[in-house]
């Protein structure tokens, strides 16, 4: 594990990250058995761009389109009393009905929880999908509320203390995962 002079720890490269998101999409469609009635929706930030990512693989892989939206779940989260600064709203956009579709929720890394409540609570305000499963590129532990995902990229055990961020290309960095000791 490579840790650089900052106490930043690289946990996946470019690399990896392409490796793992093929993967997830494979499991998607072996799960769905296929891409009927299948859509797909990020959270932004970061679940945005790798939903694209999927939407994409599965497309090379299955020679169909599928589905795609995006949700900004600010208003949705438990925690905006308690923050300091007014929220920043973000487009949500959903440009299918999600009526008796699976939808799989995308996300950069699954913590508590208490995000991926949040995106439930958006999408049900948007609609009544027929299933919602969940594909995260980390599952780092510490869940708060009882959520698991269907599909991890990779499963990182961390302290609480640790920060795990996702970077991507499609932000201005060089695709990697890492963890900053706090």
């Amino acid at each position: 594990m490579n840790i650089d002079k900052q106490g930043v720890r690289l946990i996946m490269d470019a690399g990896d990250i392409a490796r793992a998101l093929t993967r997830v999409a494979h499991e998607i469609l072996e799960r769905n058995k296929g891409v009927k009635d299948l859509a797909l929706v990020g959270i932004r930030t970061g679940g945005v761009h790798l939903a694209h990512r999927l939407v994409k693989r599965i497309q090379d892989i299955e020679g169909v389109q599928i589905p795609i939206g995006e949700l900004d779940i600010t208003l949705y989260r438990d925690d905006l009393a308690l923050r300091k600064e007014q929220p920043v709203l973000r487009k949500t956009s959903m440009p299918f009905d999600m009526t008796d579709k699976v939808v799989v929720l995308v996300d950069d890394v699954l913590f508590t929880g208490r995000t991926i409540r949040a995106a439930m609570d958006g999408l049900i305000d948007l609609g009544r999908p027929a299933e919602i499963q969940l594909a995260v590129l980390v599952d780092r532990g510490h869940r708060q509320l009882p959520i698991k995902a269907n599909y991890i990229g990779k499963n990182l055990p961390t302290s609480r203390e640790e920060n795990v961020q996702v970077l991507l290309e499609e932000l201005g960095e060089d695709d990697r995962v890492v963890i900053l000791n706090a």
